[in-house]
């Protein structure tokens, strides 16, 4: 039986949230879906992301998460490139399509809910289903429950984001029954999934991670708490006010957490906190060990990506013991470090990891089964992550190898000066990556945020810290790392590109410089 699902004022579950999900399978073979085809959601997040998965699952057709953010033309690649023979689209997002898509494409459109509609200011009539289209509710009324036997469901088809050229959309093999055994085995052992949990979801369904982690939350019997936007005092009072047992966050919304003024962080109580997530990203040793002494012992990460799955697995307990690590290999999987030769590296020694959870179905790259190859060596798969193993088999994370940058000869690991950076006061957010340098081949440029955003509007907003310079920022850096690792150039922005997740589009920043130079990396 699912679980529940709460979004804003609404709430459905069990035998109700089945019955729709059935009647959504109805409607997908009324509109000739065959299994192994592929349905677009571009959706915000809202309960009918979730009908709509699990209605895939039933026909083992792949759901295929559209980023709302993408640009139309953005959004038209990956519904092309997919071939997706239906699109389930929010109304507010609709017309930046409308007319683009051609007629073997089936459109549902979802009323945008009021709850997204206060989180991102959108106006009432934006939200009202267009005369002519057909409406999601309405559609699935309009559809008896499918009474077929249930097809093995294949994971969402997740588009990788890309960073050169389109990105490459991860189609997964649907499981054997072994698989889909041990599978759930290592997703409980990493995230605890159990129908007791009652979880949070802060960051968008499009992303690889939110995304498994909220269908199964919910396929597992547990309850799921969808936030449409993420807001950091939002978040702590609904965790207290629900009573949130488990959460899934990004190293960002730590630090906007940590941001909060401390009357502010304390008057919520989140003791009801089993085990709160973090990956995605490397988090800073400062942030991380703020958050355990102010959490407890509740927070886990996890490392791996859309290809591998969370191969690597990491207590408060083993972190304090061995700060920085990302944890070890879980129970069925494998990491090594390769040098650029392709030659396995001991322990100590950096280079590219490659992992491999081997109970996880393997994988492709939709319409691109040459690219597989590129990321796969001996068998394991790279996340396209620099880092190292110790002697004590504990993973660390260096830097992304496309963000690793070669100055005069030397590699130097942005992660480095950014998690050194965060703790200056007035430093919002940052990013440090490489731009052109004629001596040295790279150079380094540091980007800072000096406000937040405010969720409700998107407007920045100055704090009362104190003014950041060039000149104050290389004095805070110059005894924390080496000289040739303080940046060249540095800028200041109230606000810096990023995602949802609050994650940073380096490439957005670093593009101009290598553009202006005529050259590419």
């Amino acid at each position: 039986m699912l679980g529940t699902v709460i979004s804003g004022e609404r709430r459905i579950g069990g035998a109700a949230l089945e019955e729709r999900v059935k009647r959504a399978a109805s409607g997908f073979v009324a509109l000739g879906l065959a299994q192994g085809e592929r349905v677009a959601l571009m959706l915000r997040n809202d309960i009918a992301f979730l009908e709509a998965t699990f209605a895939c699952g039933e026909l083992g057709l792949y759901p295929v998460p559209v980023n709302w953010h993408f640009s139309s033309d953005e959004a038209i690649y990956v519904l092309a490139d997919s071939e997706a023979k239906a699109l389930i689209i929010h109304t507010d997002l609709w017309p930046r399509l409308r007319g683009r898509i051609g007629p073997d494409v089936k459109i549902l459109i979802v009323e945008t809910p009021p709850e997204v509609a206060a989180a991102y200011q959108i106006s009432f009539t934006d939200c009202l289903t267009p005369e002519g289209e057909t409406d999601w509710d309405m559609w699935l009324e309009s559809h008896s429950p499918y009474a077929g036997v249930p097809k093995a469901a294949p994971a969402s088809m997740i588009y990788t984001s890309g960073t050169t050229g389109h990105p490459k959309g991860v189609r997964r093999l649907p499981p054997k029954e072994d698989q889909t055994e041990a599978t759930l085995a290592a997703r409980r052992y990493v995230f605890d999934f159990n129908p007791q949990m009652n979880a949070i979801m802060t960051g968008p369904l499009y992303h690889s991670a939110p995304n498994l982690y909220a269908t199964f939350t919910v396929r597992i019997g547990g309850t799921l708490h969808l936030q449409a936007r993420f807001d950091a005092e939002e978040t702590l009072a609904m965790m207290d006010r629900e009573k949130i047992t488990h959460g899934h966050f990004v190293p960002t919304m730590f630090v906007r957490f940590l941001r909060l003024p401390e009357d502010v962080r304390q008057k919520y109580d989140l003791s009801s906190l089993k085990r709160a997530m973090h990956g995605a990203a490397p988090c800073s040793q400062a942030v991380k060990r703020a958050m355990i002494d102010w959490w407890g012992p509740v927070i886990h990460e996890y490392y791996g990506g859309t290809e591998t799955g969370a191969a690597v697995h990491c207590t408060s307990q083993e972190w304090l013991a061995h700060p920085g690590t990302v944890g070890k290999p879980i129970p069925g999987a494998t990491v090594k470090v390769f040098d650029d030769e392709g030659r396995e590296l001991p322990p100590g020694e950096v280079g590219e990891l490659y992992l491999r959870l081997w109970s996880f179905p393997d994988f492709t790259y939709h319409n691109k089964d040459g690219a597989r190859a590129e990321c796969e060596r001996d068998g394991l798969i790279t996340c396209g992550d620099v880092g190292l193993i110790d002697e004590d088999g504990f993973v660390y994370l260096r830097d992304r190898k496309r963000d690793m940058v070669i100055s005069g000869g030397v590699n130097i690991y942005p992660v480095e000066i950014e998690h050194e950076l965060i703790q200056m006061p007035g430093v919002q957010d940052c990013a440090v990556f490489g731009i052109p340098d004629e001596e040295f081949g790279e150079s380094l440029a540091a980007a800072i945020q000096i406000g937040h955003q405010n969720e409700g509007e998107g407007q920045p907003v100055l704090t009362e810290e104190p003014v950041l310079t060039e000149q104050t920022v290389r004095d805070w850096l110059a005894p924390r790392v080496a000289k040739y690792k303080l940046p060249k150039v540095i800028t200041f922005h109230d606000a810096l590109p990023r995602e949802d997740t609050g994650k940073i589009f380096k490439r957005k920043l670093r593009d101009p410089y290598w553009k202006d130079a005529g050259r590419t990396i």
